[in-house]
């Protein structure tokens, strides 16, 4: 196995996160940070978290196919968040939870950040990540 994920009894849990991933992946993989375009600049949600999130997961899985890899070999992300509260959270969270075809996206260590504005007044959300793979 690759990846795999540690979740100490001492940290918290839930679903669709993981405290630690490991890997003994030979091929590292960086993602710039996606936002909530298509491949043709088409720009999809506006105003819907949930909407960006599942558009801008669905980027992340192209770019990690694209080098070789699958949305299981994602090991790391950071999640920007515009206006960051509670329900944009969630919002998110439930475009992760069928961002991939109406699956979720796989479980991973990620980081959540609040910012005032992104690259686009419009963007909500922009996520950059890092897979590993053989």
């Amino acid at each position: 196995m690759t990846n795999y994920a540690v979740d100490p009894d001492g940290l918290f849990k839930f679903d669709g996160f993981h405290q630690v991933m490991v890997s003994n992946g030979s091929k590292t993989i960086y993602i710039a940070g996606q936002v909530p375009f298509d491949k043709d600049m088409n720009f999809i949600g506006k105003g819907d978290y949930k909407a960006q999130a599942v558009q801008v997961f669905k980027n992340i899985a192209i770019a990690v196919q694209a080098a070789g890899a699958t949305p299981n070999d994602v090991v790391s992300s950071v999640i920007y968040i515009k206006g960051l509260n509670s329900e944009a959270v969630q919002e998110v969270f439930k475009g992760m939870a069928i961002a991939l075809d109406g699956e979720p996206f796989p479980a991973h260590a990620y980081n959540i950040v609040g910012v005032q504005s992104l690259a686009d007044p419009d963007v909500l959300l922009e996520i950059s990540a890092i897979a590993v793979t053989d």
